[in-house]
Parts: C-alpha cells; sequence; structure tokens
C-alpha cells in the first residue's frame, strides 16, 4: 500500500510538471572608465594605487610635459608680443615725438615770418633803387620754400596723431589672435600631461608604470564609478514576458548581505546561445534572452564585484 501511495505522488507530480523557477544566475559586471592622455610622454608620476577611491578632480598621473612646457612659454611669449603690436597699431606715435615734431614746426613757422619780413623789406628797397629786382625774386622763393615746409611739418604732426591704417590694425588684431590660438594648443597638451579623474570612482586597474611610455590615447588606469556596476543574468524566453524595464528585481550574492534592490536597464531583443531557428516545443526552454540590471542605490552597487557569481530574483 505504502509503495502504490508513493508512486501515485510521483504520477501526479510528474503530471503538474516542474515548478516555475523562482529567479535566475547570472554574474555582475562592471563598466569601466579608461583614463589615457592625449598625449604621448613618458610616465613620470602615479598618484593612485588599485583599488583606491578618488574623488571627482583627484589628480591620477602626470606625463613628463619638458617640451610641451618649454613650447608653451615660447608661444605665450609670442601671443604677448603681438597684443603688444596690435595695441602698438592703435596708437598714434609717443608723446616726446610729438613734441619733436611740433618743436619742428614752430621753427618751420619762425622761418616763415622771417622770410615774409625779407620780403617785403627786399620789395621797399627795390622801390628805392636800392637792390636789382631778382633779390625780390629770392626773397619771395624763400617765402614759398618756407611756407611748404610749414605745410609739410603741420601734416606730418597730424598724421603723427593717427593710429596704423585700418588694414593694417586689422592685420595685427588677426596675427594676436592666430598667436593667442597657438598658445591655447600648446596649454592644452600641458594639460593634458596631467589627467585628473572626471568622476568619484575607484581605481580598477594599473595598466603602466612610472617610467614607461605612454603612447596618446592609451590608458594608464580603468576607473570603475558605483553607477557603473551592473548584473547581467539571463531569461528563458516563457518567463520573458514578465519582465519590463526599470521593473525591480532583487540581487543576491555569496557574503553580500541583504539582497540588492535594483531596476532592470536592458533587455536584450534577440535570444543567447542558440540560433533563431529553433521552434520545436521541446527546445523552446532554450532561447534565453540577456537582461541586465542596475542597483537602486550606489552604496548597494559597491558590493558587487565584476565577475562575482549573482542569483537574481523577481
Amino acid at each position: 500500500m505504502k509503495s502504490i501511495l508513493v508512486l501515485s505522488t510521483g504520477v501526479l507530480l510528474a503530471g503538474c510538471g516542474e515548478p516555475p523557477p523562482s529567479g535566475w544566475t547570472g554574474y555582475a559586471e562592471a563598466e569601466l572608465v579608461y583614463i589615457a592622455p592625449a598625449v604621448a610622454g613618458r610616465l613620470q608620476a602615479l598618484a593612485v594605487r588599485s583599488g583606491q577611491a578618488v574623488a571627482a578632480g583627484q589628480p591620477l598621473f602626470e606625463l613628463d610635459a619638458t617640451p610641451d612646457v618649454a613650447a608653451d612659454a615660447e608661444a605665450r611669449a609670442r601671443a604677448e608680443g603681438a597684443q603688444a603690436q596690435a595695441l602698438d597699431a592703435d596708437k598714434g606715435r609717443r608723446e616726446p615725438e610729438l613734441a619733436m615734431s611740433r618743436a619742428q614746426l614752430d621753427q618751420a613757422h619762425a622761418a616763415e615770418r622771417l622770410a615774409r619780413t625779407d620780403l617785403a623789406r627786399q620789395r621797399e628797397l627795390l622801390a628805392q633803387g636800392f637792390v636789382a629786382p631778382a633779390r625780390v625774386d629770392d626773397a619771395a622763393a624763400a617765402l614759398a620754400q618756407a611756407r611748404a615746409r610749414v605745410a609739410e611739418l603741420d601734416a606730418a604732426l597730424q598724421v603723427a596723431r593717427l593710429p596704423a591704417r585700418a588694414d593694417a590694425r586689422t592685420a595685427a588684431r588677426a596675427q594676436a589672435h592666430a598667436a593667442q590660438s597657438g598658445q591655447a594648443q600648446t596649454a592644452w597638451r600641458v594639460a593634458q600631461a596631467r589627467q585628473r579623474a572626471p568622476m568619484a570612482a575607484r581605481v580598477q586597474d594599473i595598466y603602466l608604470r612610472p617610467g614607461e611610455w605612454v603612447a596618446a590615447g592609451q590608458p594608464v588606469l580603468a576607473l570603475l564609478p558605483p553607477d557603473h556596476r551592473k548584473a547581467r543574468f539571463y531569461v528563458p524566453q516563457a518567463a520573458l514576458g514578465t519582465l519590463r524595464l526599470d521593473g525591480p528585481v532583487r540581487l543576491h550574492c555569496d557574503g553580500c548581505g541583504n539582497d540588492i534592490p535594483a531596476r532592470i536597464s536592458y533587455i536584450a531583443d534577440g535570444p543567447e546561445y542558440t540560433p533563431p531557428v529553433i521552434y520545436a516545443d521541446h527546445q523552446r526552454d532554450k532561447l534565453v534572452f540577456l537582461v541586465e540590471a542596475r542597483p537602486v542605490r550606489a552604496q548597494d552597487a559597491e558590493r558587487l564585484h565584476p565577475g562575482q557569481p549573482l542569483d537574481v530574483r523577481p
């Protein structure tokens, strides 16, 4: 009788099918942020170590930027010189130079007055018959020359007060702008030699050590921000309809303590591991879909370690 009861129970269980799974298995994965300089150089200093927590803006490493520092100093000097030339083009001559031009003009005025007086005297003498007409002509020519000299120096004084021509000033400003742009480039290269943490994170890996050569774009280290940790797990196609984006799940790992609340951030459009041409009823349970979930709280994300096995519960 006991054997019949056990057999009957087994038949009933077989007829009911397997109970639905209470969760899925997966693993923790990290989205690393690779920190690389945009310029090449020898790694001079490394300010962090693997596993260290860093704050946003904290120094990470520094390259030897001696050539770029020298180029930046040269570019800065060129920019300052071009800017000074542009400012000078907007000005007239210096005050001492203007004073010299005014003194020369005063001398010319005095010479003009003297020539005028001499011409008047020569005309009186000619009227009295004491000089020849040629003397009057010479005095008139001297007066005309003195007046021309006055006009010349007066025009020179006006020009001395003017800035450079518009085209020359435009060219000077363009050269100053080009020099400043060149200096900005060298300053950027110098800044690239000193890399800081773009966000709060933990140093996950260090790939190079001081003294080694770093190529432009080559990662020196990798950071792992708290919100860049996630769970990846695979769900059978039969249970896929119960999941939705931003839906809640719970993550459990050995030694992690209480379950970690998370939300689904990604559901794959296609199946994993099996070709999409398999439609037989006895093989449908092999169709699994990749799903990703991220912890709700950053402090909980710190409890996940990349590659760690996880149990995911709906």
